[in-house]
């Protein structure tokens, strides 16, 4: 059993397609988060390649509050599978990263609705990062299991016509 990462899954009622292209677009990022941590998209451009760094705004009072995280894509097969590791830029304008990777696969489902899995790795977290942090993993399966929960009401909400938030 790998003990430095975990995976959520969920059935949303939307199709592969129409998940995939809320997750490559930052600027709806927000809308799949069930805290309000994630702000707004720095980069607004839809994620189109493996390598490709967005930027967003976000917010935690145990971070000090508002600060910037860089995603650099590490996956991407458009309509079923998208991640990214988080990093901030050093003084020497370099994307450091620390280690841990984001990534949803998305499958139709004979239903006409998708399958969603998310996945959170921290396996390759430094040491000195995971004493700074108290220890790994930061988020728990919870937290995963929230953030599809929220990403299906989205993708409802957005079906029905009714405004995302």
């Amino acid at each position: 059993m790998n003990t430095e990462s975990f995976s959520r899954s969920r059935h949303i009622a939307a199709s592969a397609d129409q998940i995939f292209a809320l997750l490559s677009n930052p600027a709806r990022h927000r809308e799949t988060e069930p805290d309000d941590w994630v702000r707004d998209a720095i980069d607004t451009e839809p994620i189109t390649e493996v390598g490709q760094i967005f930027g967003m705004n976000m917010y935690a009072e145990g971070a000090g509050g508002a600060y910037v995280i860089h995603n650099r894509v590490t996956v991407l097969e458009p309509g079923r599978s998208i991640g990214w590791e988080p990093g901030q830029y050093n003084d020497a304008g370099e994307l450091e990263c620390g280690g841990w990777r984001w990534r949803y696969d998305v499958a139709d489902a004979a239903d006409g609705g998708a399958e969603v899995t998310l996945h959170y790795d921290w396996s390759r977290v430094p040491e000195p990062v995971r004493e700074y942090f108290g220890g790994m993993p930061i988020f728990g399966p919870e937290f995963l299991d929230k953030s599809l929960e929220t990403l299906d009401r989205t993708i409802s909400g957005v079906q029905e016509g009714v405004a995302a938030r």
